[in-house]
């Protein structure tokens, strides 16, 4: 870095590197802006109220390397969650690594639509499909503590970081399991299953593109369609339900009706879909 830039103030650098990473990743300038301040925020340890309180200091020399090392990063389009290590999902901060999927805010659907058939101070059990960071299994289970959650996923890197975010929220009633989809279950039953998995067809070109390039494949991309995890699912869950149980699944926003033509085909009922704030069908949901 060049001795001069290390002059640059806070309100500079907002300035300058909202236009680069605007220009360079092709995002809106809010969004950019934004990015800008939670890497000042990491560097500088300080809250965005400090940021703007203090728009005309300069940062320390070390300060203005390492942010100059983590905007690059950005540059070369690597995402923000996993630059930081972490990602707020349903007002709970989650420790992301590249072994997981990044919390999206459109699925705190799927949780709320959860949270929903789950009563405050009942005892229910739910399992939460592909759990990945641990996020949406969490989230219900800070919601409901007296519901047991129970947690898989076929990568044990994915379960190691759930399960480090799980200790770090101080969340006691969620168990971790290693297994693919249903594998590890045996006759177990629930009174609720949820699930996020794989819906993207495998050719589609966004896996090659954004954010999604940095993230893990196989919990993104399922079969020539998309929904090769969710009919598995679908077919399997009924045998894992109790009587009356409700199956929830995140999909693709033009994958709704499909999902609700082969949930009606596996013999579920009262099959529902939700649109999210943005008004795109994201979730669907059914009775055994």
């Amino acid at each position: 870095m060049k001795a001069d830039a290390l002059l640059h103030t806070v309100q500079e650098i907002l300035t300058q590197d909202t236009a680069r990473l605007t220009q360079a990743l092709a995002v809106d300038a809010t969004t950019a802006r934004i990015e800008v301040q939670s890497l000042l925020q990491k560097v500088t340890q300080k809250p965005r109220a400090w940021l703007l309180a203090h728009a005309a200091e300069s940062l320390a020399a070390a300060q203005q390397v390492e942010y100059a090392a983590l905007l690059q990063r950005r540059l070369q389009g690597e995402p923000v969650a996993y630059i930081l290590g972490e990602r707020e999902f349903f007002g709970l901060m989650f420790q992301v690594t590249p072994a997981t999927l990044i919390p999206r805010p459109e699925t705190e659907l799927l949780a709320e639509l959860a949270l929903q058939r789950i009563p405050v101070t009942q005892s229910m059990s739910v399992l939460d499909l592909g759990t990945g960071s641990g996020a949406v299994a969490l989230a219900i289970a800070h919601a409901r503590p007296a519901a047991q959650v129970s947690a898989c996923d076929v990568s044990a890197a994915a379960l190691a970081v759930a399960q480090n975010n799980a200790q770090r929220l101080g969340i006691h009633n969620a168990a971790f399991l290693h297994s693919d989809w249903f594998a590890a279950f045996g006759t177990q039953r629930f009174d609720l299953i949820v699930s996020n998995p794989p819906y993207v067809a495998a050719g589609d070109p966004h896996l090659r593109q954004g954010d999604l390039r940095f993230e893990p494949a196989c919990a993104l991309a399922s079969g020539v369609d998309g929904l090769c995890d969710i009919r598995h699912i679908a077919s399997q869950a009924r045998a894992h339900l109790e009587a009356d149980a409700w199956l929830l699944l995140e999909h693709g926003y033009d994958q709704g009706e499909q999902v609700r033509e082969l949930l009606g085909a596996e013999g579920y009922r009262e099959i529902f879909t939700a649109r999210d704030l943005a008004g795109v069908e994201r979730a669907s949901g059914a009775r055994a």
